[in-house]
């Protein structure tokens, strides 16, 4: 089993945070392969730059999913999801999907941790283009940074932790999700503090992906995630041209 990890940030700290809470949650013998964004934003804060990253996500998928039996999306805004289920023929799982699905599998109600105030309403977004949005208790938003995950560790994980716990006692959460792939593995070292279950949308997703390729699935041949039908593209590369120019 190999799985492409997508980053699109120009940032490998948050790669390597990706890649190493994959390898907590692969099966034995899964290579993993983690890839970064060469161009588009530092780390996505809106959806301008969410925008931007989505043919990052693209180039990425076009340039290193060959081989690969699945991609898990190491971007919290699962940027670009459909247009690569449209473009690819293995599955392709999104973090924060994953992380929500999960989540409404051991709780009714899942709160939802993030950074970054103004992206909260993206989140909600996304939990109602999920059909989920019923299912959040509440959105968290810190005033934290990624690269502070990494600059300021200690200081961060106790604010996660303290947004963590407002979620439960202030919204009646029963289980939360640490939206945010710089936050990957931060739940595990955490758990032990929380008295619901925390979930790391990576791990999640890379379960769901060993999950999907299992049942072997078919590709839809119509329908709005079909393959586009042979459409051509212009000043793309090479690759992502080919994956537009599929016909089957």
């Amino acid at each position: 089993m190999r799985l492409l990890l997508v980053n699109p940030n120009m940032t490998q700290a948050v790669t390597d945070a990706v890649l190493a809470a994959a390898r907590a949650r692969a099966a034995p013998g899964t290579e993993l392969l983690a890839v970064t964004g060469d161009f588009g934003p530092r780390v996505i804060g809106s959806r301008a730059e969410n925008a931007l990253a989505q043919h990052g996500v693209l180039e990425l998928v076009a340039r290193h999913a060959g081989g690969c039996d699945a991609v898990v999306l190491g971007v919290s805004l699962d940027t670009g999801l459909w247009a690569c289920r449209e473009l690819l023929d293995m599955p392709v799982i999104g973090m924060t999907e994953a992380g929500l699905l999960a989540g409404v599998t051991v709780a009714p109600r899942i709160g939802l941790l993030t950074y970054g105030a103004r992206m909260g309403p993206l989140y909600r977004e996304l939990a109602d283009c999920y059909g989920l949005a019923s299912r959040l208790a509440g959105i968290e938003a810190l005033d934290v940074t990624p690269q502070q995950t990494f600059d300021m560790p200690d200081a961060v994980r106790e604010a996660v932790l303290a947004g963590a716990r407002r979620l439960v006692e202030r919204d009646g959460a029963e289980a939360v999700l640490l939206a945010g792939a710089a936050m990957a593995s931060m739940a595990e070292a955490l758990q032990p503090e929380m008295d619901v279950p925390l979930l790391d949308g990576v791990g999640c997703a890379v379960a769901l992906a060993l999950a999907m390729v299992s049942l072997r699935l078919p590709k839809a041949r119509v329908g709005s995630v079909a393959p586009t039908g042979g459409r051509a593209v212009a000043g793309v590369s090479p690759a992502l041209a080919g994956l537009f120019g599929r016909t089957a």
